[in-house]
């Protein structure tokens, strides 16, 4: 395998295995050489069984780079631990695929994107919905007046988390952890492709928000919300509303909308289905992003990257926006019931896949379309006014 990229994998647990597959998958290929693995913890024996022979585990993101020199690392650890192991791969001259939230603040933002940029090396993220067939067709349907002027995006997701999903590791559900940042929120890990994919398709993805709005509200004693509300306004482009629960009866199909003055669009970015002025538009597949990562290191003059850690700067606002915001208000207990028992118990809120559904067509807050338990006063509003990165 001369000359193939070699490739590490930091995180074992989790969503890790997909990648671990992945890159399994792109060795048997011959398109990478899976080279190592890395996890503070030992790795599990279906995670080992994924290696191929010759390759390494390691306890240390430094010590990696330096034994093995790998091209490419994917990032799947904790959240918070992103942008220190982030900055250690750039630093040793490796390129990244960063897991979603890639960074929890500006600042984390500014420095990977900066260093990333000095460096010559490239931060890929992983927000699948990026990869959509379906996004080109939807831009090129905007770009030609399809649905008049677009005046508002918004995004809706209702899912089921039951306690196991909240006992599964130490940091589920946590604004902080040890003294870092963590934003476990709905808004910035489940649903944080909603985000992402929302300001994407509106164009203002690489702006910084001249207003947030933000309801946060719980129904366990967290740290982090898991019933919010979002509202974005932009000095150019269309404001974005994106409200989510995981809360609900059952899981529902997370949308895009897309709101204009001659039509509208839906986009299920985790399906890839989209419709343009109700009608079903077929798509291919999606690109998976390592791949993507892989070719464009290939071909950088014919294949473009599709997730650059450029494209989330917003989402890196709304991130730094959800750890500073007061603390999630709490649902009245009359609004709750419990279903389940034991590690697949979960709080179900009365109504909350239709609020949320009417947040994103009434592009409006939760508060603003008279959901009793989210009153005029428990909203918090953050205006961010970041300067222009060098």
């Amino acid at each position: 395998m001369a000359g193939t990229a070699r490739l590490a994998v930091v995180g074992t647990s989790g969503y890790a295995a997909t990648y671990l597959r992945r890159a399994r998958d792109l060795h048997d290929e011959g398109l990478i050489e899976f080279a190592a693995l890395c996890d503070i913890r030992e790795p599990s024996p279906a995670a080992l069984g994924l290696l191929p022979d010759g390759a390494t585990v390691h306890r240390d993101i430094d010590a990696l780079m330096r034994s093995e020199s790998p091209d490419v690392v994917v990032v799947v650890s904790p959240p918070h631990t992103h942008r220190a192991v982030a900055e250690s791969v750039l630093l040793a001259g490796g390129d990244l695929l960063i897991e979603t939230p890639p960074v929890l603040d500006l600042d984390g933002y500014l420095e990977l994107t900066g260093l990333a940029a000095r460096s010559g090396r490239i931060c890929q993220t992983g927000f699948q919905s990026f990869g959509s067939a379906a996004l080109p067709p939807l831009a090129a349907a905007i770009a030609r007046g399809e649905l008049g002027e677009v005046t508002g995006v918004g995004a809706a997701g209702a899912w089921v988390r039951t306690d196991a999903y909240y006992a599964r590791n130490p940091w589920a559900g946590r604004r902080w952890l040890d003294g870092e940042a963590v934003v476990d929120g709905a808004l910035t890990n489940p649903f944080s492709h909603a985000v992402a994919t929302a300001l994407l398709v509106a164009g203002v993805e690489e702006q910084d928000p001249s207003d947030i709005a933000l309801e946060l509200f719980g129904t366990r004693d967290l740290e982090a919300d898991d019933t919010a509300c979002l509202r974005l306004r932009f000095d150019r482009g269309p404001e974005i509303v994106v409200a989510a629960s995981l809360c609900a009866e059952q899981d529902h199909e997370p949308y895009v909308l897309v709101h204009g003055t001659g039509g509208r669009a839906k986009f299920w970015y985790k399906t890839h289905r989209l419709e343009i002025n109700d009608e079903r538009i077929p798509v291919a597949p999606p690109s998976d992003l390592l791949r993507n990562l892989i070719e464009h290191r290939r071909n950088p003059e014919e294949i473009p990257l599709l997730a650059p850690l450029t494209r989330t700067r917003a989402f890196a606002s709304v991130v730094q926006a959800v750890r500073d915001a007061p603390e999630p208000a709490p649902i009245p207990d009359g609004w709750i019931r419990s279903v389940g028992a034991g590690p697949a118990r979960h709080p179900v809120v009365r109504g909350i896949a239709e609020e949320v559904a009417v947040a994103a067509e009434r592009l409006a807050l939760f508060s603003e379309i008279g959901v009793p338990w989210a009153g005029p006063n428990r909203w918090w509003r953050g205006v961010h006014r970041v300067p222009v990165s060098s």
